[in-house]
């Protein structure tokens, strides 16, 4: 097991693609052979953004992705016919980057974080941790985020506590145990698929 604590000073802020916004890339990571790091060589990404007006997502072939509010409340993403229902905090969605979606916003601004994957390479969660308890997990990369204040962990006996708004990187080589000690965070978890 691999831990890193990742604070805002390791994170970094990009433009989305569409150019409507900035989110803040907390973790990512490309493929070994590409000769830049861009939206064609993505892999996944686990980033927070401010959705502050109605608008349209970006379009990302390929890419799977899962969405939380984690500040404010009342939003709704719009896809034709289909609603993805964000409205209380805290609950995940998902929907393909082919999808045409677009936001509303019945309660003022929102804090978002979204996990997003290349389809096919790896298969990822989204989730909340609001209790204290005890989670399974699985082989691959894990992020906890403090999202809202500070929380602590344990990790196979192991304690970790991680200050608001940063984010502890877990990399897993066996199963492990995963316990909420304190506090409410979110779990992005990715795994190699197949």
């Amino acid at each position: 097991m691999k831990t890193t604590l990742l604070t805002p000073e390791n994170y970094t802020r990009s433009p989305w693609k569409n150019g409507g916004g900035v989110f803040t890339d907390i973790a990512d990571a490309h493929r070994a052979d590409a000769p830049v790091k861009d939206w064609d060589s993505l892999l996944w990404r686990f980033a927070s953004t401010p959705i502050v007006a109605p608008g349209p997502f970006s379009y990302m072939p390929g890419i799977d992705r899962l969405q939380m509010v984690v500040g404010g409340r009342g939003l709704v993403l719009k896809a034709g016919d289909r609603e993805f229902d964000e409205r209380e905090p805290f609950t995940t969605v998902r929907f393909t980057g082919e999808l045409a979606i677009a936001t509303e916003l019945e309660a003022g601004p929102v804090e978002v974080v979204n996990l997003m994957a290349r389809r096919g390479a790896v298969e990822i969660e989204l989730a909340a941790l609001r209790e204290p308890g005890e989670l399974h997990l699985s082989a691959g990369t894990h992020l906890v985020y403090a999202a809202c204040g500070d929380c602590s962990i344990r990790l196979d006996g192991a304690e970790f506590a991680i200050p608001q708004q940063c984010t502890l990187k877990v990399e897993l080589v066996r199963p492990s145990q995963l316990t909420l000690a304190l506090g409410l965070a979110v779990l992005a978890s990715i795994e190699i698929a197949g």
